[in-house]
């Protein structure tokens, strides 16, 4: 008498599941390590927020360290942004230019001074601001970074 051997079947329920959580890891690994979409690009000065730009002053300007409670360095700039013309200002971002000890630019980042959550700059108003950073590269030379007003909202 011939021996027989053991059937093995996969019922389709199980077959039917497999598929759907192939199918979700797959969607998953795509969002997660597929094409990213490039960044908008920063918006420029406007003509009208060029000629605006003598009326904003920063001042008091300065850089200190100081260590999170991680054991990491965050550089924090601190100052002044004042509005001495007509308009009120909705939002003003600066780049800041971080150099090495050549003083060549190595770093830039682009941060809101006053703006969104900080509120608006009014018509002669002088405002605090305070930027931080924790992702310096370390060829920084240490130095204050050059501060350039990079994008002006008129309210």
């Amino acid at each position: 008498m011939p021996e027989s051997k053991p059937k093995f079947e996969i019922s389709a329920t199980v077959m039917v599941l497999a598929a759907a959580v192939l199918a979700a890891a797959g969607v998953i690994a795509w969002l997660t390590w597929g094409p990213k979409p490039a960044p908008p690009a920063p918006a420029v000065l406007t003509a009208e927020a060029k000629q605006y730009l003598g009326q904003l002053h920063l001042k008091n300007v300065a850089m200190q360290a100081a260590e999170a409670y991680v054991g990491q360095r965050v550089v924090e700039i601190t100052g002044d942004i004042t509005n001495s013309g007509p308009r009120k200002i909705a939002l003003i971002e600066v780049t800041c230019f971080f150099r090495n000890v050549e003083g060549q630019p190595i770093q830039r980042e682009r941060v809101t001074v006053t703006g969104g959550r900080k509120g608006p700059l009014d018509p002669g108003a002088t405002k605090p601001f305070r930027l931080a950073f924790d992702n310096l590269s370390p060829e920084w030379n240490q130095a204050l970074p050059d501060l350039v007003i990079a994008q002006i909202q008129f309210e």
